[in-house]
């Protein structure tokens, strides 16, 4: 985690306007060091407050998934559908450590959802992380959706293959034969 720590943090130092986003930024940075349970009170405040910029949501919602606080849930679900690929990926990070069993509801939901398949990247790689009873099923009805000739979404459609190679599972194999003969 210390790595993808530090990775999020001097991401979203290059997004701080003003002095005081600064010393909010330092502030966090502290509760997450501190890693007491009055800490993880106060990040969890975080994603409750009016007016909080997205980056300091992020960090309180990594920190508090990470450390398998399930407050963080909401958040990070939110993270996980967002249109930008790199808080997606962290998102989907700290999820597949908070050990939530909502959590692969949630992801088989955003990978099916035909309107997000543009942002399922993310939600696909986890379900195939995650091994639950939801991954199988929603990686193949993903698939299945994207096996047409030159989908856009070739990235996405590739995660579900790897996934389902990954996972093992019979019940895939009719749509990776379908997808073999397809030049995604």
């Amino acid at each position: 985690m210390e790595e993808e720590f530090h990775e999020l943090t001097d991401r979203v130092r290059a997004e701080l306007r003003t002095a005081d986003d600064l010393a909010a930024y330092e502030r966090l940075l502290g509760l997450a060091r501190r890693g007491s349970a009055a800490g993880r009170d106060e990040l969890a405040a975080v994603l409750v407050a009016v007016e909080r910029p997205l980056w300091a949501r992020e960090i309180a919602a990594f920190v508090l998934g990470c450390a398998g606080d399930t407050r963080a849930f909401e958040t990070l679900v939110l993270l996980l559908n967002y249109r930008d690929p790199v808080r997606c990926a962290t998102a989907a990070r700290a999820l597949a450590r908070l050990g939530d069993p909502r959590t692969a509801r949630a992801a088989a939901a955003l990978a099916t959802n035909p309107l997000r398949t543009a942002y399922a990247l993310h939600p696909v790689r986890l379900l195939a992380e995650l091994r639950a009873p939801q991954s199988v099923p929603a990686l193949i009805a993903t698939l299945e959706r994207l096996t047409v000739p030159h989908t856009p979404y070739w990235r996405v459609a590739l995660a579900c293959v790897e996934g389902l190679g990954a996972l093992g599972d019979r019940r895939a194999v009719p749509a990776l034969t379908t997808a073999m003969g397809l030049s995604l």
